[in-house]
């Protein structure tokens, strides 16, 4: 298995698609496992459910990901790697590729974006910069490799990162 983590808007998800896609793999984005298992949508989750609730499916759907011995790509949520055995689960399971993109970049991305519940009401810039705060060591103590998605396109993220799985190293690489 091979997990994305990253920020929200870092690119998991489209990048994901591209590289299962490549990889000839199954692409799994573990946001749309849980709207699917909720029957409802995240913002929905949060505001009728709350967060508790949507990290609790999050980390019963992860680690029945992890443990299905089924070839694939994991789009993770952005929060996903705050609970440790979600991180374990994830280094267990396969590599874990970190997309990193700074907060900047990340703000015009998700600006607007009323699938984000983390956004609600707040600035986009300060929210990100705030969640890049709080989550940024999570993603280091994760990651096997550490791509900056900030100035290449998903296409281009996806030639890096076949080329860091196909070369077999470890470590954190930019693109």
């Amino acid at each position: 298995m091979i997990s994305l983590i990253g920020s929200m808007g870092a690119g998991k998800s489209t990048i994901g698609r591209l590289l299962a896609a490549r990889l000839g793999l199954v692409c799994v984005d573990l946001d749309e496992l849980i709207v699917e298992k909720a029957g409802k949508a995240i913002p929905c989750i949060f505001e009728e459910d709350g967060e508790c609730v949507f990290r609790a499916l999050e980390t019963e759907l992860l680690q029945a990901l992890c443990l299905d011995n089924v070839a694939k790509v994991l789009a993770t949520g952005g929060g996903a790697v705050m609970s440790a055995p979600n991180r374990e689960r994830m280094k267990q399971a396969g590599k874990v590729i970190w997309l990193d993109t700074p907060p900047e970049i990340l703000a015009k991305r998700i600006a607007g974006d009323k699938n984000r519940p983390l956004l609600k009401g707040v600035d986009a810039l300060a929210k990100a910069k705030e969640l890049d705060g709080q989550r940024r060591k999570y993603y280091k103590m994760s990651a096997d490799f550490r791509v900056d998605t900030s100035l290449m396109s998903p296409a281009q993220a996806v030639d890096v990162i076949v080329g860091l799985l196909s070369d077999g190293r470890n470590g954190y690489e930019s693109g």
